[in-house]
């Protein structure tokens, strides 16, 4: 499947236990905007004007626990920033409001920090590496992405690269 007509990945959406805690962790630390609420059940927020990115919702959730470890389901889903320092500016707003990072990773191919949100969703923040710097299986043909660790300061660099002002506020 390759090409314009390939199917992608439009929305997650996610049962929570407490949805005005959900709401405030995507919209406070992930800087998504509400962009629509049905009461006190449901919420959907974006990063720009799209419908929504994420859904939340208490339908057959509220005051749920988490799923036990050893348990199937989400592992984690991912939001794709489209440069360096703006996923170093998202971790350094992650970092500042307290919320531990539970790994990060180079992948070769990215760069990726991992997080939970307040339902312990497993959620990985990263930026894809230009194409052309993806590392290559020996055939040539695919990508031969690896783990290794993530120079986390490195990236926190970025947040505010020379010549660009910190005043500016990425949501």
């Amino acid at each position: 499947m390759r090409g314009s007509a390939s199917p992608r990945i439009g929305h997650v959406h996610l049962k929570v236990s407490d949805l005005e805690r959900a709401v405030a962790f995507y919209r406070d630390v992930l800087g998504f905007r509400v962009r629509q609420r049905f009461g006190s059940e449901a919420a959907f927020l974006a990063s720009d004007d799209y419908h929504h990115h994420i859904g939340l919702n208490t339908w057959e959730s509220r005051g749920g626990s988490p799923p036990p470890a050893g348990s199937t389901g989400l592992y984690h889903f991912a939001i794709l920033y489209p440069t360096r320092s703006a996923l170093a500016r998202a971790v350094e707003r992650v970092l500042a409001l307290g919320v531990p990072l539970v790994g990060a990773a180079d992948h070769g191919v990215s760069e990726a920090v991992y997080l939970e949100d307040p339902d312990r969703n497993g959620i990985e923040l990263y930026w894809d590496r230009p194409r052309e710097l993806w590392p290559r299986a020996r055939d040539g043909d695919g990508v031969a992405m690896y783990t290794r660790p993530l120079d986390l300061a490195s990236l926190l660099a970025e947040a505010h690269p020379r010549g660009q002002s910190d005043s500016r506020a990425e949501r």
